[in-house]
């Protein structure tokens, strides 16, 4: 569903990304881990067309993301650290102009259904998004992924600033949408996390991809050695 052949980003002398490879599946989790500034949003924002590559490629779904910026936005979410949705208007009123925008109409019914299977308690439906917590906001922004029947879904820190609840809670939402055939690439720098979630996990260093590991070969420990020596 993603493919990275040769992609590389540079601004002047600097190189954000050198010369990626990477392929990511139906139903996969891949996890990349970095210190601020290794690549991992410049990867994202690649994936997204925000920014156009220098070289190389990036593809979703077969089809060029360069080439066609607005087909690839049929197959993809984006949630990032912040969720930007609309604070005056409630959960269920963001869900549903969201959702009608990717061109799905729902009724009151079915839009409380996807917020309800994305973890968020029907009490906070019709309350306004200024009201809510991050990990309520990050809720709305996966219904909304799941309205517009997302094959892939592209996270950047997803995590960062959720207490151990929410963000368990996230992963395991996460966890079922992968279950479903959703192809998911997340940056993050929660290494705990990257190894419960991911089926894989890349660690970044100075925009070159270091190594890539499956989470299940690795315990925890293990993987946060192999970062502390990668970076």
């Amino acid at each position: 569903m993603l493919e990275a052949k040769n992609l590389t980003k540079k601004y002047g002398t600097h190189t954000a990304l050198n010369n990626l490879n990477l392929t990511i599946k139906e139903g996969e989790i891949f996890a990349l881990l970095g210190q601020n500034g290794a690549g991992k949003t410049t990867t994202i924002n690649l994936f997204l067309g925000f920014i156009e590559p220098t070289e190389g490629s990036a593809s979703i779904n077969g089809i060029s993301v360069a080439e066609n910026p607005q087909e690839i936005k049929k197959y993809l979410a984006y949630i990032p650290e912040t969720v930007m949705l609309y604070p005056n208007l409630t959960g269920l009123e963001n869900l549903e102009y969201f959702s009608l925008l990717a061109g799905f109409e729902y009724s009151k019914k079915e839009l409380g259904e996807l917020l309800t299977s994305a973890g968020l308690h029907s009490q906070a439906f019709d309350q306004r998004l200024a009201g809510y917590s991050k990990g309520m906001r990050q809720k709305v922004g996966i219904a909304i992924a799941v309205a517009k029947k997302a094959k892939v879904l592209l996270l950047d820190e997803p995590t960062s600033g959720l207490d151990p609840k929410a963000s368990n809670e996230f992963s395991e939402i996460l966890k079922t949408l992968a279950a479903s055939g959703t192809a998911i690439l997340m940056a993050t720098h929660d290494i705990f996390r990257a190894k419960e979630v991911a089926t894989r996990v890349g660690i970044m260093k100075e925009g070159n991809l270091e190594s890539v590991i499956n989470a299940g070969d690795i315990s925890a420990n293990e993987l946060e050695q192999l970062y502390l020596q990668t970076v």
